[in-house]
């Protein structure tokens, strides 16, 4: 008990949290999930049951109005003395759908899943969570103003649009005040209790890692087994965090093109990196004027590529898409692949993303700041940094009141195992080097070179052995002195294309899992 008072204390005092999550009085005292059949098609092919979790909006008010939480489970297959209790899991976002993930423990090697029982959840606000946020599902459409604002007046187009869908979501009531981490860490909680559960284990991807490090801080205790992939830098919340994407996700691309130029024979695209960027940027020049289809302008352009950036999985598609727009003209290649990371009427994803992102933390509110620091960033790294700074820009009109990010202290977590590709672009590599401090008791496994953001469970044995005998055991690699990993694995080779039309064939994470992390990579 000593543990949670002191804990809760540090919070409340280093980082002004609210008392209402640090200590919440009286405490909520969760009714049981009531389990039954799932709707989803592949939850009930893997055998899950599904149910609704009530919450409280407030925890600072736990009888007062109340929210409901999806939730699933798989429950565990071997005898009883070989449990080892709930698994949470969680594929980042803010605003990732994790209900599917219950399904993921099947893909753990060595049968380590089996001991468990996993757990998916939509967090609060987020898909089949009752209420679920909308404020414009028509934000996304198509031939939207160029990203980059080259005149004053596209400048302004994009503050206007920004602001807007600001004062859409307005319309929400009052979850917009009670969508922090926090209250997501809270509602953690909650599924525990509900579960009957002492402790929990947890996977978290991409920002479920910052779920992971601030319920580590919050609630220690009751933290046993924690995989955390992808790591969020917590000194970067949130606004320098995507300053530092940006320079990232550039560099990345510089990959990609250079492995679009290897690869000659197939694409045609050019037999350098540099001549496929110019052909890249050239392309995006021209659909600035004419869009592709009437459909693919130039943000379009940008946006369909990005996935480039986060994932090797998603090199062969875009090449394919790009050479066969050069080739063929082929724009509806072009709108597949945008349509799949952008699904047309539905901005659930993006509302939940800035409600918690605009509401973790204040902002700055001078737009003079942003621009400086956005030009700033562009000059150095153009392809993707005012695509980012108007995907956030609604932060600076967002209608709730922000919060303080809690301080992270994972010191009284017992063992957690970090995992990091080195060349990771959306949750850079000195991000997993700042939890590793934070949790003495955890342990770094790096994949030098690597660019793939989340990448585990994708048949990279090295990697995946390690992580099912952490489950199984608790074993973790030993814990090295320095400032550094503890132990590296060899990234999966970067694809071989079959040629155009036959997409490579390589490792992968499974299709649920890859459209859970992908359906908020920004």
């Amino acid at each position: 008990m000593r543990k949670v008072v002191t804990a809760a204390l540090a919070v409340g005092i280093l980082a002004g949290a609210a008392p209402a999550v640090a200590n919440a009085a009286p405490e909520y005292d969760p009714p049981p999930v009531q389990w039954g059949p799932c709707t989803d098609e592949a939850l009930q092919k893997a055998g899950a049951e599904c149910g609704m979790l009530r919450v409280p909006l407030d925890y600072a008010d736990p009888a007062g109005e109340h929210i409901s939480l999806a939730v699933s489970r798989i429950k565990h297959t071997v005898p009883e003395d070989q449990y080892q209790g709930v698994m949470l899991v969680n594929p980042g976002g803010p605003g990732g759908s994790g209900l599917t993930l219950s399904a993921l423990g099947a893909y753990v090697p060595k049968n380590a899943g089996a001991a468990y029982d996993w757990i998916g959840f939509d967090p609060r606000g987020v898909g089949a969570s009752e209420p679920a946020l909308s404020c414009d599902p028509d934000y996304f459409s198509y031939d939207r103003p160029h990203y980059v604002p080259t005149t004053p007046e596209l400048e302004q187009t994009w503050l206007d649009r920004s602001e807007g869908y600001a004062r859409a979501c307005a319309d929400s009531g009052e979850l917009l005040d009670h969508i922090k981490t926090t209250d997501v860490v809270e509602d953690m909680d909650s599924i525990r209790k509900a579960l009957g559960a002492e402790q929990i284990n947890y996977y978290g991807f991409s920002y479920g890692t910052y779920l992971g490090q601030v319920y580590g801080t919050l609630h220690p205790d009751r933290m046993r087994r924690v995989v955390m992939d992808g790591v969020v830098n917590v000194e970067d919340v949130w606004y320098q965090a995507n300053l530092n994407q940006d320079v990232a996700f550039d560099r990345n691309i510089k990959v990609f093109f250079d492995w679009i130029a290897a690869h000659d024979a197939t694409f045609h695209l050019g037999a350098t990196g540099a001549e496929v960027e110019a052909l890249f940027y050239q392309q995006q020049a021209e659909l600035d004027r004419e869009p592709a289809g009437g459909v693919i302008g130039s943000d379009e352009w940008t946006d369909l590529f990005l996935t480039a950036g986060y994932s090797q999985a998603a090199w062969d598609g875009r090449a394919q898409a790009f050479a066969s727009w050069i080739h063929d003209g082929d724009w509806q290649a072009l709108k597949k692949v945008y349509d799949s990371a952008n699904p047309p009427g539905d901005d659930n994803g993006f509302a939940v993303y800035l409600s918690v992102q605009c509401t973790d933390v204040q902002w700055p509110r001078s737009w003079p700041k942003w621009r400086r620091d956005n030009w700033a960033t562009h000059e150095k790294a153009p392809f993707e940094t005012w695509a980012n700074a108007w995907y956030n820009a609604p932060c600076l009109f967002w209608p709730a009141k922000p919060g303080k990010p809690v301080e992270v202290d994972g010191s009284q977590v017992d063992s957690a195992l970090l995992i990091s590709e080195e060349l990771d672009a959306a949750t850079p590599f000195p991000g997993a080097l700042e939890a590793r401090d934070r949790f003495p008791g955890a342990s770094l496994i790096s994949l030098p070179g690597g660019t793939t953001h989340s990448g585990s469970l994708s048949g990279n044995t090295c990697l995946d052995d390690q992580i099912a005998d952490y489950l199984l055991t608790g074993e973790l690699p030993s814990r090295k002195p320095g400032r550094g990993p503890d132990a590296t694995c060899e990234p999966l080779p970067q694809p071989t294309p079959e040629g155009l039309g036959t997409l490579s064939k390589r490792p992968h994470q499974p299709e649920f899992l890859q459209e859970a992390l992908q359906a908020n990579w920004r």
